[in-house]
């Protein structure tokens, strides 16, 4: 029987804007019906950053809950809510966790976690993301109890030996784990692994050979994103793709849609002799309950 592979789909980061490609979803509405094309086209998951009205990267749990509703009343994809700090000057990691901690949150099916130490500079702009091991060990408790699957994004080795050796140790995280590799930030952060195929292998041995993880590749840019979906989706890992992570479809075409990513991705795994999950087989393989 052929494999399921998940694919993801990362529509809008907290970095670039329609200065960069005019076609990236930034308003809730535009957010969802990016959502509903990824679905049709064989998207499982959808990993959702939120901007403000002025198209500025935020964490309002408002914002987040308007996506969320808006895509729920469409189809059954799984939501995956970025728990990372807005990009903007003055944001703390606290910051990205403020949707827990409302009243009215839509509960998304999945939040991701950062794991990882690193520094960004963007725009001029320096900033340390403080992920420190007792914020992990916080957040990821309170997913759990909330019933919230953590995405843990690792974007160094040695944060996937904190996943193993002190976060599930710990009993905060439900099996499967299910985390990604993030690969080719090194150019903007420090402490930040590079893409290549060698890397991939090492952070890969990493896991731990006695359990299933869940795992894929967030290779960042236009040449690293093809080549690091579809080496992960042959190395027995998922496919993640999107306008988050490469704004362009080949070299000086931008990407008409997140849609168009998804396509590509569906025909690439099914080239492998593999088949696509549907949002529903995604849950069975994750362990996620329909909301």
């Amino acid at each position: 029987m052929a494999r399921k592979v998940i694919i993801t789909v990362a529509q809008t980061g907290a970095f670039q804007g329609k200065e960069a490609n005019p076609n990236i979803p930034l308003t809730p509405q535009e957010i969802a019906d990016s959502a509903y094309e990824c679905y049709n086209a064989g998207a499982a998951v959808v990993h959702i950053h939120a901007r403000d009205k002025e198209g500025v990267s935020t964490n309002d749990p408002a914002v987040f809950n308007e996506i969320g509703s808006r895509i729920r009343s469409r189809c059954s994809i799984i939501t995956q809510y970025s728990t990372s700090p807005a990009n903007k000057a003055g944001a703390l990691a606290e910051d990205g966790m403020a949707l827990l901690f409302d009243k009215d949150l839509v509960k998304p099916d999945m939040c991701s976690l950062d794991c990882s130490l690193i520094s960004t500079t963007w725009n001029g702009r320096t900033f340390v993301h403080e992920w420190y091991r007792d914020f992990l060990l916080k957040y990821a408790g309170m997913m759990k109890d909330m019933g919230i699957k953590p995405e843990l994004e690792c974007f160094d080795p040695t944060s996937i030996e904190d996943v193993f050796g002190i976060l599930q140790p710990a009993g905060v995280l439900e099996d499967p784990v299910s985390l990604s590799f993030v690969m080719g930030m090194d150019r903007i952060s420090q402490g930040a692994i590079s893409f290549s195929d060698e890397n991939l292998d090492f952070m890969i041995r990493k896991l731990p050979k006695d359990q299933f993880v869940n795992f894929s590749t967030i290779a960042i840019g236009g040449k690293n994103q093809v080549p690091g979906m579809t080496m992960t989706v042959l190395k027995g890992g998922g496919a993640r793709v999107g306008m988050e992570d490469n704004i362009y479809y080949g070299p000086g075409r931008l990407l008409k849609s997140n849609a168009e990513m998804v396509e590509r991705a569906v025909r690439i795994i099914h080239e492998l002799g593999m088949e696509v999950a549907s949002p529903d087989e995604a849950r069975e393989i994750l362990k996620i309950k329909k909301p």
